[in-house]
């Protein structure tokens, strides 16, 4: 049988914190170990051979770097549009509860409920009614809805239509809002993370090992690292879309609780 080992998960600040900790002792090291190498170590043919290192880990940290922030951003992107479009359902799935009529007021109770709560999942800082109660951290807050729904029974044709329409877009939203869960859940891969934070250390530790030996250069050392961290704390930071700095805007939902408010 085989066995796998599930790391716990880490926010992008502590992966970041990491990263420039591990950066920034390989650049220490290399600054302080040139103190101690013999000379032959540190002349120019040595230094050529070691840029031709450099040249080959530098084109690999920036290769594996670019995907992580395409993969970061399409990510990002992704849980954009589909917020986006989960909104314009909402407003259309509520005009066809208004045209089915007052049978489906409760019915329409129940997803301004849901909405709320999707809101409170997603948007934990967003003020709205003290009686909403919280979502479930891995709940799909439609499905309450989507059996109230199926209550509803059509006495005219028109209602018939309509209820099949409101069908259909509450099954579409329901699948939206599972995928909205499951890529919240859905890290960038530790392995490439780790990977370019080697490759970005043996840099450093080769900056530091063959640059002048002085304070200048040991602050802009520490400030690339710095830097360099700050980029992996973004990239991380946006395959998070619904926590973090970088996160999708609540506007749309908002525009939504707003619509079904609206007296």
């Amino acid at each position: 049988m085989s066995t796998y080992i599930v790391l716990p998960p880490m926010d992008p600040l502590t992966i970041s914190l990491i990263s420039f900790g591990c950066i920034l002792a390989s650049a220490v090291t290399g600054f302080v170990l040139a103190r101690f190498l013999p000379e032959h170590h540190l002349n120019s043919e040595s230094r050529d051979a070691v840029k031709m290192g450099w040249g080959i880990v530098a084109t690999m940290s920036a290769l594996v770097l670019g995907l992580l922030v395409a993969s970061a951003k399409n990510t990002y992107d992704t849980a954009n549009t589909e917020s986006t479009e989960t909104a314009a359902k909402l407003v259309v799935l509520n005009h066809k509860l208004v045209q089915f009529g007052p049978d489906a007021d409760g019915v329409r109770s129940s997803l301004r409920s849901a909405i709320a709560s999707a809101i409170k999942r997603d948007y934990p800082d967003v003020n709205l009614e003290a009686d909403v109660p919280a979502a479930a951290e891995n709940a799909n807050v439609m499905e309450g809805f989507s059996d109230r729904l199926i209550t509803l029974t059509p006495k005219t044709d028109a209602q018939q239509v309509i209820l099949a329409q409101a069908k259909q877009l509450t099954i579409e939203l329901n699948l939206a809002r599972w995928l909205l869960i499951e890529q919240s859940k859905n890290p960038l891969p530790l392995t490439l993370i780790v990977a370019v934070v080697f490759w970005l250390s043996i840099l450093f530790l080769g900056l530091g090992l063959f640059c002048p030996n002085n304070h200048t250069v040991l602050i802009m050392l520490i400030l690339c690292s710095v830097s360099v961290s700050v980029a992996i704390f973004l990239v991380n930071d946006m395959s998070h879309p619904f926590k973090g700095l970088i996160t999708v805007s609540p506007g749309a939902m908002l525009d939504v609780w707003g619509h079904l408010n609206h007296p």
